[in-house]
């Protein structure tokens, strides 16, 4: 069967650049999908890969698909392409089978939770004692979540204590090292951090190919994986505490849909900073987490991306508007 098939690229600033122990991201780049049967019905899916080099495979992959694809040949090829291409395809057919959307079951879920994400740019501190002055949040079960290895350990170590003495009692918090620290730093913040009842996780506290690192780390506290899971896919299928699913650049997410549906537990959905179209299946996803055996706080990143059409819950005004 013969598909029809639309590519428009789009891209777009944070609304302030995120600093990672890897790099600074500021932008994101990539394609939107529109995929139409013979009928004329629509599923929309996006690409957007946080690295240039995959952008460019990608980019090249869908020229040599043509206009008219066959479905076939789309579902026969996901397995071997990048992750953040099988992704906007999976989407698009996933929508045009009903298994998401407004002819599913169950319309697309969405969710009004999330942690949010401290800002890199400037004082942790005084963001979260800004937020804190909003009576509604605090009342709250606050999720905080702080990219950390950016400074010195001794420095982070002070703030961490600062944001701790302000967090209310019942909040959470998350560190997100991004793979950036060595075992002997990882151990000293482990011990740290050993009887904070506030502390949810640290995520991907070693490099993401250290696995028996993290093995032996989770052993002596909670350790969520997120890197490592795109690295090695099979972990997803091994690793029995927190995994941070990002769906944009796992691969099909309809996998990910039927995991979730069947109710499997410790998935944590993430961003990847999306437009509306894929903004929809994050939200959709963390719907169907927080209904599972383990619900949790999304990490949508409230705040970090513009408020404007490219971000709408309807496809056709973020077609229009990229």
């Amino acid at each position: 069967m013969s598909l029809f098939l639309q590519i428009k690229p789009f891209a777009f600033q944070l609304l302030m650049p995120l600093r990672t122990s890897q790099g600074i991201l500021r932008d994101k780049k990539g394609f939107l999908i529109h995929l139409q049967n013979e009928d004329k019905e629509s599923g929309w899916g996006e690409v957007a890969p946080m690295k240039n080099a995959e952008l460019n495979l990608c980019a090249a992959i869908l020229k040599s698909l043509g206009s008219t694809p066959s479905r076939e040949k789309l579902e026969r090829n996901l397995a071997t392409w990048p992750g953040s291409l099988s992704f906007g395809i999976g989407a698009a057919l996933a929508e045009l089978d009903s298994l998401v959307g407004h002819k599913s079951s169950q319309d697309w879920l969405k969710t009004s939770q999330s942690a949010l994400l401290l800002p890199t740019d400037k004082s942790p501190v005084l963001f979260l004692e800004s937020i804190l002055k909003d009576s509604q949040i605090k009342n709250e079960n606050l999720t905080i979540k702080w990219k950390v290895g950016n400074s010195p350990m001794e420095v982070e170590k002070k703030l961490l204590g600062e944001i701790l003495r302000r967090l209310p009692q019942n909040a959470h918090l998350r560190l997100d090292a991004n793979g950036g620290w060595d075992r002997k730093q990882a151990m000293d913040w482990a011990n740290h951090l050993s009887t904070e009842p506030k502390l949810e996780w640290i995520e991907q506290p070693l490099p993401a190919n250290d696995i028996s690192g993290l093995e032996e780390l989770s052993t002596k506290i909670p350790v969520a994986l997120d890197e490592s899971l795109l690295l090695n896919p099979v972990l997803k299928e091994t690793w029995q505490s927190w995994q941070i699913r990002k769906p944009l650049l796992e691969g099909d997410p309809r996998v990910l849909l039927k995991e979730l549906t069947n109710n499997v537990g410790y998935r944590v959905i993430s961003t990847s900073f999306e437009t509306g179209i894929g903004r929809r299946w994050i939200h959709h996803l963390a719907a169907l987490q927080q209904k599972g055996p383990t619900p949790t706080a999304p990490g949508l990143a409230p705040g970090w991306c513009p408020d404007s059409a490219m971000f709408s819950a309807n496809p056709e005004s973020v077609w229009d508007a990229a």
